[in-house]
């Protein structure tokens, strides 16, 4: 399954959920952009420091959300509402693909937004992985349970 990750910047939270599903769920093929990333700037430092904690590797360079990033994606997961809404927006041929992450993986919540931890200190990014973790597990068990079917 082919699974893009979509924040603002590409630096913080979804090349971290990108980090972290590739990590756990290695038969999926993953990749992060943003809605307003320019090319080839790093994941921030916290980002990075926040993932060698777990011992979870990246190896980042931004890239702005495409069409072609699109059209490769099976799912498109963003990290808020808004990112959600500028990708149907841009690119509504994609709708029925595009989700945030939350709203894929827990549909009790009505909270979908994952915050932006940028420029926040390394126990702000701590709380993001942690929540991105819980939300990744879940992508997995639903991904897991469709094959079931």
């Amino acid at each position: 399954m082919n699974i893009l990750f979509v924040c603002t910047g590409n630096t913080c939270r979804s090349p971290m959920a990108e980090a972290i599903l590739r990590d756990r769920y290695p038969q999926a093929a993953v990749q992060s952009a943003g809605v307003f990333a320019v090319d080839g700037v790093p994941a921030s430092g916290n980002t990075y420091k926040a993932l060698e904690e777990c011992n979870i590797t990246l190896d980042h360079r931004s890239q702005p959300a495409t069409e072609e990033l699109l059209q490769w994606a099976e799912l498109v997961l963003t990290m808020t509402s808004q990112h959600k809404q500028l990708l149907m927006m841009e690119y509504p041929d994609y709708e029925a693909k595009i989700y945030t992450l939350k709203e894929y993986t827990d549909e009790e919540s009505h909270e979908y937004d994952i915050s932006d931890p940028y420029g926040g200190d390394l126990h702000v990014y701590r709380s993001i992985r942690a929540e991105l973790e819980e939300q990744i597990d879940r992508l997995i068990e639903k991904i897991e349970s469709a094959k079931g079917k």
